[in-house]
């Protein structure tokens, strides 16, 4: 169902506000530089600074724009079930094509308390779900037995999105819920392996900065091209490296910015990349062979 690079897109704000036009923009130049999907209201997108308005806009106004031409991918998840069901329920609504849901966050569920939450919010929103694993920013670590336990319990549960860099884990999961079961990346720096150990895509940061090449590199992939695929990757490898200097989307935005894709904003408590982050930036940019248009901030 959900395959190939999806950029987890940022979120971008100028004079505190949502950046609309800048928005908009992104979204089309995404589609035109052939991104497979995108992914709205997620970490990348600063989500947590959101306003409940702000989150329901964004995912309206992708919908409507994008008007089907990729995937429309709803970031709804949080670490109170019900407010997750709730906003899941408005994402359909909104007629996106599936809902990415992260594990609860300092709660710290059990085991079986995770398969309690995603198997209330599959009972309650009937809607593509993809899991996401990210053990780094929540916690707690969502096992492949457990998914595979809610998956096979829940046919909406379609994927995951695994950010554990963890290789082994892909082969694990499609023993616990079958090769049909997508399994996406939530790191760049990883693909190449993930993809030959049997993962379909990823949910990519990298792809705000390289869509095109990002998109590439899933093509070949998929043409079996391997060897184009893997030359493609090692191009990318210092931005893959370089965008996550810092706490993440401060670098990524800041390169968008170089871009002229948007404003170097970002919302408390995340703050712009640092002096040193920013010439990574640069230097990662040039390797790939991607041209700034701004100068550096």
């Amino acid at each position: 169902m959900f395959y190939g690079s999806m950029t987890a897109i940022i979120t971008p704000f100028r004079d505190g506000d949502v950046d609309w036009k800048a928005f908009d923009n992104l979204l089309e130049w995404q589609i035109a530089e052939g991104t497979h999907g995108l992914v709205v209201c997620g970490t990348t997108g600063e989500s947590p600074t959101l306003t409940d308005e702000e989150h329901k806009k964004i995912v309206e106004r992708s919908v409507k724009l994008v008007k089907g031409r990729i995937p429309v991918i709803a970031g709804t998840g949080s670490n109170s079930t019900a407010k997750t069901i709730k906003t899941s329920q408005h994402a359909k609504e909104a007629g996106v094509d599936g809902v990415l849901i992260v594990t609860p966050y300092y709660n710290k569920p059990t085991q079986d308390g995770l398969y309690a939450h995603y198997s209330a919010i599959a009972s309650a929103v009937d809607t593509p779900i993809v899991i996401y694993n990210i053990p780094g920013r929540s916690v707690i670590d969502m096992k492949p037995e457990t998914i595979g336990r809610v998956a096979r319990d829940h046919k909406n549960i379609v994927g995951v999105k695994d950010a554990t860099s963890d290789i082994s884990r892909v082969k694990a999961t499609a023993a616990a819920v079958g090769r049909e079961f997508d399994q996406l990346s939530g790191e760049d720096g990883v693909i190449y392996d993930f993809l030959e150990a049997g993962g379909v895509g990823c949910i990519s940061v990298t792809s705000n900065v390289a869509p095109a090449a990002c998109a590439a590199l899933h093509n070949a992939w998929r043409a079996d091209k391997k060897d184009e695929a893997r030359k493609i990757n090692e191009r990318l490898m210092p931005l893959h490296k370089n965008l996550f200097v810092e706490t993440s989307p401060a670098p990524v935005k800041y390169a968008c910015a170089r871009l002229g894709l948007c404003a170097n904003e970002l919302r408390l408590p995340m703050i712009p990349a640092s002096s040193n982050a920013r010439k990574a930036v640069d230097e990662a940019m040039q390797q790939a062979g991607i041209a700034a248009v701004q100068a550096a901030a």
